[in-house]
């Protein structure tokens, strides 16, 4: 009597962890290829062009002052004295460093400008994944990439998630060109 007690606490407890089990809803997506397809990022692409184009120009600039002041320096260094070619040496180098660090602001800068207008797309796909996630009842949702490595070693067909998230979004799924498959 107490073996057929024991089992049937276990049988229930299984029971109950399959069960639970069921209720789990996992999707995937394709966070770059949806931001990929989003209207915005034409423009984004655009802005980010004529921005790096600036920033370009402005180092270009910089540097050919450098190098005509450097070229002046060498005209001149034969006829300069010892104290005066050092000072202007020194003046140089600073030029140089201060070339340099200009080039790396505009690094950071193009950066933080990217992350700037990036922003309001990816807070865009992340709440129309939240809300496809809601409305299916998924548990989880994955990225099925992570950098460029997949995140997923085994998932259904049926559990892909990046279709609805872009009919959330109102954004048309590119066809396949003929014989891809």
């Amino acid at each position: 009597m107490k073996a057929k007690v024991i089992l049937s606490a276990i049988a229930m407890l299984c029971v109950g962890f399959v069960a639970q089990a069921q209720e789990v809803k996992i999707g995937y997506t394709n966070v770059e290829f949806i931001m990929d397809l989003m209207p915005e990022m034409e423009q984004i692409g655009a802005d980010l062009q004529d921005y790096q184009a600036q920033l370009q120009a402005s180092i270009q600039t910089k540097a050919g002052d450098f190098e005509r002041q450097v070229q002046s320096y060498q005209q001149a260094a034969a006829s300069m004295t010892e104290e005066a070619r050092a000072a202007k040496e020194q003046e140089l180098t600073k030029l140089q460093q201060d070339l340099q660090k200009y080039d790396q602001d505009a690094s950071t800068s193009y950066q933080r400008k990217l992350q700037e207008l990036l922003e309001p797309v990816q807070t865009k796909v992340i709440n129309a994944i939240n809300a496809v996630a809601a409305e299916n009842n998924y548990t989880h949702v994955f990225a099925e990439t992570a950098g460029q490595a997949p995140i997923l070693l085994y998932t259904k067909e049926e559990d892909k998630f990046t279709e609805l998230v872009l009919a959330k979004l109102g954004v048309q799924m590119p066809t396949p060109p003929a014989g891809s498959n």
